[in-house]
């Protein structure tokens, strides 16, 4: 894959970068007001389309992640949330690596939107002071312990095989077990920020209530002849903070065991079983091949393994096991319209909003009607009952 391409949103699966690459002089900034050292090479630049990121050695040897993003979709408070919900989970023995942040106004490379520019403003390395105001944010962090196996995968790729995904799961109820005590209110509702809903519906209302670009997006469109109907009672669960995007992109591993969980930019107050259905539309459905025409290569193994693999950490309670198989349809719903919204705002890209909305909302929400989509539903039941 290029250095200059990201995984595309459409019909290409490469595309041209929304945001400019990191440049030399915003690396060393940035690694110098978090972790201090210079860096000696850069080992590699990420195909992820929603951020600039590299992998960095350091003179001393030390290997970072460095990572950028507007301050429009990332500031100060927001990764504040996140990265409080990583110190709860690293202090009860969940492998996530250590990060810090900065907050730049000194991008190098020609932008392509106007962000605004503010102070660079640190009060001490790791340390933000709350009213900074950079166009960048900076996530610095070491690189996790564990092969980057799924590194060049595009993010809805399946495991490699049914022990990947059984080692996903007990990675996941582990997560989950460790997140039980901690107590924080919801995020509010941001750009690219998955969020939890029960009908789908009442979610599109709650997002164009929230976010007047989706509002306006939406009123050209007869969606509610659009979306097919679905419904989950989620009452009998309980509110868990949770990592909101959980696929084999996302972990870092030593043959099949998961050693590493990255990237918490999801990371919100849903529930475990909600959780537990993103794992699996994530990464059981070839959405891909959907898109094009072709078959959905359902892995029904790999959905069994990752069950039981949760479920012998964290065994679901009877509504859990009820809600998993109604939940599928609707966990997307959130995510995918907060896309929308960033495509609108920040990237400035209404062709993507548009894939967004037929391809990975309605596409995704329609193939739950049929009988394909039935039939999946069967066997996460059954698997969650085993």
């Amino acid at each position: 894959m290029a250095d200059e391409q990201v995984f595309g949103m459409g019909d290409d699966p490469l595309a041209e970068p929304t945001w400019p690459a990191l440049t030399d002089d915003e690396i060393a900034r940035a690694v110098a007001e978090t972790w201090g050292g210079s860096p000696a090479a850069i080992e590699w630049r990420g195909a992820r389309p929603l951020s600039s990121t590299v992998g960095v050695r350091l003179d001393g040897g030390d290997r970072l992640v460095v990572k950028r993003m507007p301050a429009r979709l990332r500031d100060v408070v927001a990764l504040g949330e996140e990265h409080r919900f990583i110190r709860h989970l690293r202090v009860r023995d969940i492998p996530v690596p250590e990060v810090r942040a900065t907050v730049g106004d000194w991008v190098l490379s020609p932008l392509s939107h106007d962000l605004g520019r503010g102070s660079r403003v640190s009060d001490e390395p790791g340390r933000l002071r709350a009213g900074a105001t950079g166009a960048f944010v900076y996530e610095v962090h070491r690189v996790g312990i564990g092969e980057d196996r799924y590194r060049a995968d595009f993010s809805w790729s399946p495991y490699r095989d049914r022990d990947d995904a059984g080692s996903a799961g007990v990675m996941l109820g582990r997560l989950h077990s460790a997140a039980a005590d901690f107590d924080a209110p919801a995020r509010p509702a941001r750009p690219l920020l998955a969020s939890m809903h029960n009908d789908v519906a009442r979610a599109f209302e709650w997002h164009i209530a929230r976010r007047p670009s989706v509002a306006r997006f939406l009123g050209e469109r007869d969606w509610r002849a659009d979306i097919p109907q679905f419904h989950a009672d989620l009452s009998g669960v309980a509110p868990l903070w949770t990592h909101g995007d959980w696929h084999a992109t996302n972990l870092l591993w030593n043959d099949h065991e998961v050693t590493s969980v990255i990237d918490f930019g999801l990371a919100d107050r849903t529930t475990a079983v909600f959780d537990l259905a993103t794992a699996i539309e994530r990464a059981a459905i070839d959405w891909i091949s959907l898109r094009d025409g072709g078959p959905a290569h359902v892995r029904a193994d790999q959905i069994t393994a990752l069950i039981q693999g949760y479920q012998s950490v964290r065994p679901l309670s009877v509504a859990e096991q009820r809600l998993l198989p109604d939940l599928l349809p609707l966990v997307h719903i959130g995510y995918e319209l907060s896309e929308i919204d960033y495509f609108l705002t920040i990237a400035h890209d209404p062709r993507n909003a548009e894939i967004a909305y037929y391809d990975w909302l309605l596409g995704h929400l329609r193939w739950y009607e049929t009988a394909e989509g039935r039939e999946l539903r069967d066997v996460i039941h059954d698997a969650s009952l085993r």
